[in-house]
């Protein structure tokens, strides 16, 4: 059972850690697996077997280990699970082991064949397109040619598995091509070593090996040439290379015994077409591939922004809460105030359930009115309105096979609470302007900042709509409710931000976090996360210092509850003291008094509004 962790993002982005009895992550050089990042703990987590199953478990780190965003302490991992550290992803991958097949394809050597090199003439092998194929002899067989170039064209075209395609265009050669066996060797890029091989005898089938000639299709790769060959025991072989960017990227091998069946040049020219068709396919199948995986270190990227911070007792109740309900389809009312991370926990819901991939949708029913919201809801077609000039899925077909989040629900029409109460019923709707119902399967979560029992007992508010969705409900914590939390959400801010500034921070001041953890939070987890933007953008230092914080931050601190609000006043004083006298010094000159204090002039208009000294600004100017 082949383990590993894939990094998909941060400094060891694209390197590969194979898992045996434990892996260890930390910023120590002990362990298995260093990062240096500042949010890293010297022994931060690890990973082991224990008795067939894949533990994570972190140590105790400063900032947490999340595992598809939620924090854990001890967790299971499955395949396809996204580990955060720091500002590090990783991708857990687990392989099935399945005995290896016999080798389909077997090297021979013989020194007796008869080798002529073949090319096609210039015309013809600058274009490749089916009016080049004009000069193949035999008006029937250029037809049939044609049409099963066509055809290979139309299947290479909807390939996205290079795994499978060469079985597939092995099968299409042999349908044209008279040959009684054939191979297909693909090499890989940078080393130009065989990496994967096909092939099948029209007698025996896939179970018996072919045996190519080793020395055809060595110097077919060497010299991106096409060799047509003849044995003395009338054996015939032909071995095309398939060529991208001016280099060999596999070979196509084809033997025949019977004098019938014999290959020619006329099979060459055929062969080459289809070599050419070929390349195009897997050259799809590996940027497919390429898309896939970069699409999936974009979204482990978001993901990092969206992880739920906190460790006190009310947020390991939701953490909790949301393993147990993630893996089942149930729809999940979650009710909580404005700026509590109702969508961060929807999120943390879709990826710990087994339809992680498949898409997440969110829709704000408050950032709409009721015609554009139905339209994006539900989609519209053609002509549906003045603007429908073209038909539209809406967010229920985009969200086919995943999860749906309505964002403020309670903000919702009565005319879309029956329409969102059908949907919800018979799982199938009908989009604006449309006669056909469309069935859809996805997961509905719902949010809302209102009571939304209230609004059903006035009137508001459906109540067979709000038993729909109240299957299962999931109320969110305001800040004030678990405060112990604020100083980890602040540093999580701040360094988040500090990154995305390019500042160096290194901490918060005792100052600052005493003014945070005594602030009562009305905008919750949102509004910290501002408050923590505006510091390390204002700021000058590389600490975070009180008067970095928002204005309504330090009116509303309880300086009497801390003795280090105490020292703030008195420090703001002391402050407010220096500059009068610097001011008074430079007959209110700011540039001036900046001199005299050692700062900056930016600074000290800054500093002076922080400390509500414009009026005293104006007196010391006017004097």
């Amino acid at each position: 059972m082949p383990i590993k962790l894939l990094a998909i993002s941060g400094p060891l982005r694209k390197s590969e850690f194979p898992l045996g009895t434990e892996l260890t992550i930390g910023g120590d050089a002990d362990n298995h697996v260093r990062l240096r990042d500042p949010a890293v703990s010297p022994h931060h987590c690890a990973i082991a077997l224990h008795e067939g199953r894949v533990i994570l478990s972190d140590l105790e780190s400063e900032s947490g280990t999340f595992v598809n965003g939620i924090p854990i302490k001890r967790r299971e991992l499955k395949s396809g699970d996204e580990v955060a550290v720091g500002s590090s992803m990783f991708l857990f991958e687990e392989e099935k082991s399945e005995s290896a097949p016999s080798s389909p394809v077997q090297m021979s050597e013989d020194d007796a064949v008869s080798l002529k090199i073949l090319e096609l003439p210039p015309d013809e092998l600058r274009n490749l397109r089916p009016e080049s194929l004009a000069a193949l002899p035999e008006a029937a067989r250029m037809e049939r040619n044609l049409s099963v170039l066509l055809q290979i064209g139309r299947a290479i075209g909807s390939l996205r598995d290079e795994e499978s395609l060469p079985w597939q265009l092995l099968g299409m050669i042999f349908d044209v091509i008279p040959a009684e066996r054939g191979a297909i060797l693909l090499l890989d890029e940078e080393s130009q070593e065989i990496r994967a091989q096909v092939g099948w005898d029209r007698v025996s089938g896939a179970d018996h090996s072919v045996n190519v000639v080793g020395s055809v299709v060595r110097r077919v790769i060497a010299e991106s040439v096409s060799l047509l060959g003849s044995h003395e025991n009338r054996r015939t072989m032909l071995c095309v290379p398939m060529i991208s960017k001016r280099k060999p990227i596999g070979v196509i091998y084809l033997e025949s015994t019977a004098a019938a069946t014999a290959l020619n040049e006329d099979d060459f020219r055929l062969l080459t077409a289809i070599a050419g068709l070929g390349v195009a396919g897997i050259e799809n199948a590996r940027q497919f591939e390429r898309l896939g995986s970069e699409n999936q270190r974009l979204l482990a990227e978001v993901s990092l922004t969206h992880d739920m911070v906190g460790r006190g007792a009310r947020m390991r109740e939701v953490y909790q809460f949301i393993e147990r309900v993630a893996p089942s389809d149930s729809t999940v009312l979650i009710s909580g105030e404005s700026g509590t991370g109702k969508e961060l926990a929807a999120r943390a819901m879709h990826k710990n359930s087994p339809r992680k991939n498949q898409p997440f949708v969110a829709l704000n029913c408050a950032a709409l009115t009721e015609t554009l919201l139905e339209s994006e809801l539900f989609g519209h077609e053609k002509g549906a309105f003045t603007s429908a000039i073209s038909l539209k899925k809406g967010f229920l077909e985009v969200a086919e096979g995943g999860t749906i989040f309505l964002d403020e629900i309670g903000e919702l029409s009565p005319i879309l609470q029956a329409k969102l109460l059908r949907v919800l019923q018979e799982r199938e709707f009908v989009r604006v302007g449309g006669t056909r119902a469309i069935k859809i399967n996805v997961r509905f979560l719902a949010a809302t900042n209102k009571d939304l029992q209230k609004a059903v007992r006035d009137g508001g508010f459906r109540a067979d709509l709000f038993h729909r969705l109240n299957v299962i409900s999931l109320a969110l914590p305001g800040l004030r409710e678990h405060p112990e939390d604020i100083p980890m959400l602040a540093q999580h801010f701040s360094a988040q931000h500090a990154k995305n500034c390019n500042r160096d921070i290194k901490g918060i001041s005792l100052e600052a976090l005493a003014c945070l953890t005594q602030y009562d939070w009305p905008g919750n987890i949102r509004e910290l996360e501002n408050a923590m933007e505006r510091a390390v953008v204002v700021g000058s230092s590389d600490v975070i210092l009180a008067e970095d914080l928002p204005e309504t931050v330090l009116e509303s601190a309880k300086g009497e509850a801390c003795t280090a609000a105490k020292y703030h006043d008195a420090v703001r004083n002391l402050k407010k003291q220096l500059i009068l006298n610097a001011l008074e010094q430079s007959s209110g000159n700011i540039t001036e008094a900046a001199k005299l204090l050692g700062v900056h002039a930016n600074y000290l208009h800054r500093l002076m509004r922080n400390l509500e000294l414009r009026t005293g600004l104006k007196k010391q100017t006017s004097a």
